[in-house]
């Protein structure tokens, strides 16, 4: 049976306007520990990356922090994490978030989390991972750019044999157990099932 031990989940370095966002980055963190899955993330202790980092340290999870050097002091690096990994560059600390990772999770946030999620988003329709990619719709944050997905599929340049597979969840308590639930069907069957745009 497939294991998710390690989530990645990218987010904004700020908090938002709207109160939801921050709870849910700490319900998020929460359910990590509760799961014994660890967090992967940017590094930093701001806004939302700081909420779930810390709500996973306080239930107990694990929390592994990659970041840069030159963003060291900007996004006030999270000192207690129990890994952290200073890297050179935005493209190494991708990578090794990648690496580390068995599943993606993008809560809401800036210009930075949005070029994370449509990375993996790309990779898995090139084929170059299975791991499962899911949207955390909080607050119906995302739908502007799930409306630009079915744009873009309407327009014909999102074809059927490339289709984008994620899924999406309003509610952080389903997060997990869909995440779960993909990667089992994924080492069953060999290869990516998860259906486009689905919500629990």
């Amino acid at each position: 049976m497939t294991q998710i031990r390690n989530i990645c989940v990218y987010c904004g370095s700020a908090q938002g306007d709207d109160p939801v966002f921050l709870e849910a980055a700490t319900a998020l963190g929460a359910s990590l520990a509760a799961h014994g899955i660890g967090l992967v993330y940017g590094g930093g202790d701001n806004g939302l990356m700081g909420a779930v980092a810390r709500a996973t340290l306080a239930n107990g999870g694990h929390v592994t922090g990659v970041i840069p050097g030159f963003l060291r002091k900007r996004e006030n690096m999270l000192e207690e994490a129990q890994e952290l990994v200073l890297v050179d560059d935005m493209h190494t600390r991708k990578r090794i978030m990648f690496e580390r990772a068995d599943a993606f999770v993008a809560l809401p946030g800036g210009i930075g989390t949005l070029e994370e999620l449509v990375e993996q988003l790309t990779w898995v329709q090139l084929g170059r991972h299975t791991k499962p990619v899911l949207i955390a719709d909080v607050g119906g944050f995302w739908k502007p750019l799930l409306s630009l997905f079915a744009h873009m599929r309407e327009s014909g340049f999102i074809r059927a044999q490339f289709e984008l597979r994620y899924m999406v969840s309003e509610k952080i308590v389903d997060v997990i157990p869909m995440l779960q639930r993909a990667a089992e069907m994924t080492e069953r069957s060999g290869h990516e099932v998860t259906s486009i745009d689905q919500r629990f």
